[in-house]
Formats: structure tokens, C-alpha cells, sequence
């Protein structure tokens, strides 16, 4: 029966649109071929012979003009004769028939004649001018009058309005009744709903965070065997927040979830609640859920929550935040209401959870909370394994070798790397992803693409091979630092003009202060090298040196690792994705004499260390040239060239390169 009326409703449709350009084509065609001209140029050129005809009504007067030469004149009006004769009757006693409209007699002018363009159609709005048909007659010009017929009246006057005016008013109760759609949908809920009840997504899609995958696997027990609970009298969490930085795994792990369940599954972001009409938000919520009760049992996901759900100012602020602030209670109305949300769960997930409200957070509510950190190692294996699925890899790939090379890497950078790996493959024209193209592909992401055209100087050369050999080498001297991977000095990304990288041989999860003073002295061991060799320091250890301090202003006022300042805890470690935004990193107010007793303190271990990244360096000059000189010919060395040439069993190898 639907389907019937949708095609009643088209064929009226269709009939109507059809009549409305029958009736509206002639009149914009002769609309586009007409030329509007004031009156007096009208009358200007009455005088000079040149209008042949002219149709008046009560408003407009309209004709036919010539632009031509003058002497053309009265030939053209001798045409116009003949063809009236000839339209009679020569000596034809019947009185002269209608006049053939204004289109016709130019179109008969234009065939009878060679000058096509001398003709126009003109259109004057007509003026109170008692002597213009006595200027007519004298002209020899053919007029009449035009009454405009009723037909044309019944039609541009009443039914064309009421014909507009329905069909708005007909769209407008149209887009009232479909949820979502219709100039009047602003309250409906934008969410993107999955009603196949499955994501294509599992939990062994999701590697790297076990612990979080089994706090779900109960929600997801619940939904498929909700008796199993209730008859214990427990009840099901009403709401799931996933808590971690970018690209941990969120939204994936809430997709995984629906997958598992095999239920409704409706995606929305915080952003899309608000917008620049007031009460939009906490209509969207309510329409959100309304639609969500009627598909019980159904999942909610909201990314992004802080959107919405940000501290309330208390009424101190108002504008945006009140709009803000009426969607969030709304929100919590819906979560915990009088209603019972029998069989719905909401999943939200974000990075900054310190800025949601408290009433958001309590037992009610959010009853879980799921933090989804940077994995380990064997969390990271697991990643990639996952993401090489459908990807040839070399049977002598090791991707426990690639866990530990990358370590504070979260899901999506791993799932970069893997990519990046494949595409480098792809330009070597490679079937396979080797061990060499995850590497490359690491160095990457981590410092940017190769910039082989950035071509620097012999000096400048010469400068960063001995500045990424201190490194090196202080490395290398330091027990406690992690072993040197790689030197390069190819320059990559934005900045780096050559990285010197240290992989630990474990993953690690605490720092000793000795491997904390170590740290800082490899910071400075390029710079070292540099004034040691070549006399003085450049701007290419800025990065070494923000490195450094903020190493050493957290042993002081962090880790309670001075003995003159003693065990305070001065400042706090702030998550940028984890802290209100302009919260400084400083968050106790310390005196001016414990300032500057920390300033002394940091830049006493500063000291200590720069001094003793240069009597290593000192120590082991030839060992520094000799691992410079290697690099200035080869721009990459391994981890064993390196350790050979440090114990010298490569003395001459950079010379021979050379020479």
C-alpha cells in the first residue's frame, strides 16, 4: 500500500512539474530574448523610423525594432506590406485577420531578410503619454493592444502561489514525520546506526590490552545471558568509559565489543550534539535514546565525550557553555533517570577524563572505567602479528625484535609501521615484507622520511658525524645506558640532520637515578664532541639540551633524587591528554628560596654530567674519529661496525673507505 501511494504521489508530482514548465517555458524564452529599454530611448527611436511594431497593454509596451542603417527603412516596411497582402488578399474586401504575435512577425522578418541581426525585441514600461498614438500614426507603425487573457491571470495570480506555498508546507510535514530527515530535524539524533548486529569486529581483532578486553567480556556475558546475573541480583554496569591517549585502541575496542554482543550498535561523536541552535543537544540525547529503547538490548558509542561532557562552570558562564551544559544534563538524566534504560549501555570513550564532570563519573553511571595505555612489548608483538594478517611477511621476519624496537608506540603507530613496511616493499618491487623494510619503516615513523636532496655542507657534514659520534660513544662508555642501535647522518623530517638510536635489550617500566644521570650525559655527549673537536658548540644540540633539563628538573622536584632539596615532591606529572587545559606542569607553589634552590640543584646535575661527557670523550678521541670517519663514508652505521671500531678492531676500515 506504501509503495503504491510513494507512486501516486510521484505521478501527481511528475503531472504538475510537467504543466509548470508547459506554461513557464515560452515566457522565460521570450523573456531571455527581450531587451529592456527606458522610454525615452523608446521614443528616440520612434522618431527615427526605426520601430516596425508595437503591441500595448495597461503596463508595458513591447515591439519590434531595427538597428540598422537608416536607408533600409523604407524597403522593410515595403516588406511588411507585401507580406500582409499576400496574408489577405490583394484587393480582398475581409477585413485584415488577428496580427501574428511579436516571435512570429521577427521570425518572418529575419527569413524575408539578410539583416538577422538588425532585429529586437524590446519591452518599455509604459508612462502617461497622451500623444504617443498620434507619434504612431505618424510613423506609419502598425500598434495594438494586448489584454492580458484570464487564463494567464487564474494561473500567475492564484494558483501558482497556492501550488508553492502547498508543496513547501507538504515537504515541511513530510520531513516532521521521518526521523532524521526534513528542514525540522535539527532534534534528531545523528548517530550511525549498525543494525546488522555485527561490527565485523572481534576481540582477537584487538591485541595489546587484554586486561580491557576482559573488564568487556562480562558486559558482553550479560547481553547475550543477562539470567545468568540476574538471578543473582546483579546488575549490569550502565555505562563503560575507555580512558588512554590517541590511537590506543578506543573506538576499536568499542567496535569489537558490538561485534561480540551481536546487537545495535549506535556510533556518535560529542561534537555533533551541540550546535548554533539552542536546545538541539539535549534534544539529540533524548532522541538518541529513544531509539535506542525501542532496539533493546543496544550499545551507544560516543567518542570524544569531553565534547559534551566537560566540568559545569556553576553558572558563571553562560552562551555556549549553558547550551553545552543543558546537553549534559540531559545526559545524566537519561543514564540515571526515573526511566529505567532497561538492556541499553552507553560506551564513551576519551582522552582527557580529568575535565568530565564528577556526576558524570560517579557509580550510576559510568560504573566502569577502562584505561587503554601505550602497550608492552608482548603487547606490541601482538599488535603486529594482528596487522600482518593480510600481509606477505619473510619467513625471517622477526617482529619480537620490531616490539622492542619501537617502545612507547601506541596500536595506530604500529598499525603505521606495518603499512609503511608494505608500501616500502612495494617501490623496491618486492613480494614480501623483510626484516629490512619493518626497520625502515620504524625509522620512519619515529624520525620522518630520509631527505637524501637536503644537501649539507662538508663543514656542516663533518659537524653532525662528530656530533652523533659523541653520542655514540658516551653511550657506549655509559653502564647503564641502552645499547646503540644505529648512527646516521642522513638528514630526516622537519629537522633532524642525524639520530643516533638506543633500543633497551628489555622493556622498562621504572628508571634508577643512575640510568636517569646516564640519560642526561648522552644528551650532552654531541655537543662534548663538538667543542672538543672542532672548538666550539652549535645550534644542532637545542633538542639535547631541552632533553637534558627536563630529565634533571624532574629528578629534583619529582623524584626526590637531590640531597639538598631532600625528598619533596614539587611537581606533578602531567599527561598533556590527561590535564585541564592551561594547567601548568608546575602545580606547587614553591618559595623564591626553594626556586632557586632548585635551579642550583638542576643545574649542578647538568654540570656534572656535561663534565663528564667530556672526559669520556677526551679519553676515547681516537675512538670518536675513528667512528666518524666511517660515518662521513658510509652516512649509516650498525650496532656492530660501531662496537667494532670502538675496540678498534676496524681501526683503518674508514681510511681504506676513503682513500
Amino acid at each position: 500500500m506504501e509503495k503504491k501511494n510513494r507512486r501516486l504521489l510521484f505521478s501527481a508530482a511528475y503531472w504538475i512539474v510537467g504543466l509548470a514548465l508547459i506554461f513557464l517555458l515560452p515566457q522565460l524564452w521570450l523573456q531571455m530574448q527581450t531587451r529592456e529599454i527606458s522610454y525615452y530611448l523608446f521614443k528616440t527611436m520612434l522618431r527615427e523610423g526605426r520601430i516596425l511594431e508595437v503591441r500595448m497593454d495597461q503596463e508595458n509596451i513591447s515591439g519590434i525594432m531595427y538597428t540598422g542603417p537608416l536607408k533600409n527603412i523604407d524597403e522593410l516596411r515595403r516588406q511588411m506590406e507585401l507580406m500582409d497582402r499576400k496574408e489577405i488578399g490583394q484587393g480582398s474586401p475581409l477585413p485584415r485577420p488577428k496580427r501574428p504575435s511579436l516571435q512570429d512577425l521577427l521570425a518572418r522578418l529575419k527569413r524575408s531578410t539578410n539583416q538577422k541581426d538588425n532585429f529586437v525585441l524590446f519591452s518599455v514600461v509604459r508612462v502617461n503619454d497622451p500623444k504617443l498614438v498620434e507619434e504612431l500614426d505618424a510613423q506609419n507603425v502598425e500598434y495594438s493592444g494586448v489584454q492580458e487573457s484570464m487564463m494567464g491571470k487564474l494561473l500567475w495570480g492564484t494558483l501558482v502561489p497556492i501550488l508553492f506555498w502547498v508543496g513547501l508546507w507538504f515537504l515541511l510535514l513530510r520531513g516532521m514525520g521521518r526521523p532524521g530527515t526534513g528542514m525540522l530535524s535539527f532534534g534528531k539524533s545523528k548517530a550511525k546506526v549498525n543494525m546488522e548486529k555485527d561490527t565485523g569486529v572481534r576481540f582477537d581483532d584487538v591485541a595489546g590490552c587484554e586486561e580491557s578486553k576482559e573488564e568487556l567480556a562480562e558486559v558482553v556475558e550479560f547481553l547475550k545471558q543477562p539470567g545468568k546475573y540476574e538471578q543473582l541480583g546483579a546488575k549490569i554496569p550502565k555505562g563503560v568509559l575507555l580512558l588512554g591517549p590517541p590511537g590506543t585502541g578506543k573506538t576499536l575496542l568499542a567496535r569489537a565489543l558490538a561485534g561480540e554482543a551481536r546487537v545495535p550498535f549506535y556510533s556518535i561523536s560529542g561534537s555533533e550534539f551541540v550546535e548554533m541552535f539552542v536546545g538541539v543537544g539535549a534534544a539529540r540525547v533524548r532522541d538518541l535514546f529513544n531509539q535506542a529503547k525501542q532496539n533493546a538490548p543496544c550499545i551507544i558509542f560516543i567518542d570524544e565525550i569531553d565534547a559534551i561532557g566537560k566540568f559545569r562552570s556553576g553558572g558563571m558562564i553562560s552562551g555556549g557553555h549553558e547550551e553545552r551544559e543543558q546537553t549534559l544534563n540531559q545526559l545524566l538524566v537519561e543514564m540515571d533517570g526515573f526511566e529505567p534504560n532497561l538492556g541499553v549501555i552507553l560506551l564513551a570513550a576519551t582522552n582527557r577524563p580529568e575535565v568530565l564532570d564528577p556526576a558524570l563519573l560517579r557509580p550510576g553511571r559510568f560504573d566502569r572505567q577502562v584505561v587503554l595505555d601505550a602497550p608492552d612489548a608482548r603487547g606490541r608483538e601482538a599488535i603486529l602479528q594482528v596487522h600482518s594478517r593480510d600481509k606477505p611477511l619473510d619467513p625471517d621476519v622477526n617482529l619480537k625484535e620490531i616490539a622492542l624496537r619501537t617502545p612507547g608506540f601506541s596500536g595506530a603507530d604500529l598499525a603505521n609501521v606495518m603499512n609503511e613496511a608494505a608500501l616500502i616493499a612495494a617501490k623496491y618491487g618486492d613480494r614480501q615484507i623483510t626484516q629490512n623494510h619493518l626497520e625502515e619503516a620504524v625509522e620512519k615513523v619515529m624520525a620522518g622520511p630520509e631527505r637524501k636532496s637536503r644537501r649539507l655542507g662538508d663543514k656542516e657534514r663533518r659537524r653532525v658525524a662528530y656530533h652523533e659520534s659523541g653520542h655514540a660513544l658516551v653511550a657506549y662508555f655509559c653502564s647503564s645506558a641502552p645499547p646503540v642501535a644505529k648512527i646516521s647522518i642522513i638528514p630526516r623530517g622537519k629537522a633532524a640532520l642525524g639520530y643516533t638510536l638506543q633500543l633497551p635489550e628489555e622493556e622498562q617500566f621504572l628508571m634508577t637515578k643512575s640510568e636517569l644521570t646516564d640519560k642526561i650525559c648522552v644528551s650532552l655527549g654531541g655537543r662534548a664532541a663538538e667543542e672538543l673537536v672542532l672548538g666550539e658548540v652549535s645550534s644542532g644540540a637545542q633538542n639535547d639540551l631541552e632533553v637534558a633539563t627536563e630529565i634533571a628538573r624532574s629528578m629534583v622536584c619529582r623524584f626526590g633524587m637531590s640531597k639538598t632539596v631532600g625528598p619533596m615532591a614539587l611537581s606533578r606529572d602531567s599527561n598533556p591528554y590527561l590535564r585541564l587545559p592551561g594547567m601548568p606542569s608546575q602545580m606547587e607553589t614553591l618559595s623564591p628560596e626553594l626556586a632557586s634552590e632548585v635551579d642550583r640543584e638542576v643545574r649542578k646535575v647538568l654540570s656534572e654530567q656535561n663534565d663528564r661527557a667530556h672526559k669520556i670523550i677526551e679519553e676515547h678521541l681516537d675512538a670518536l674519529d675513528r667512528v666518524t670517519e666511517h660515518l662521513l663514508v658510509e652516512e649509516v652505521m650498525s650496532s656492530d661496525t660501531f662496537k667494532s671500531l670502538i675496540e678498534g678492531r676496524l681501526e683503518n676500515h674508514g681510511n681504506q673507505q676513503k682513500e
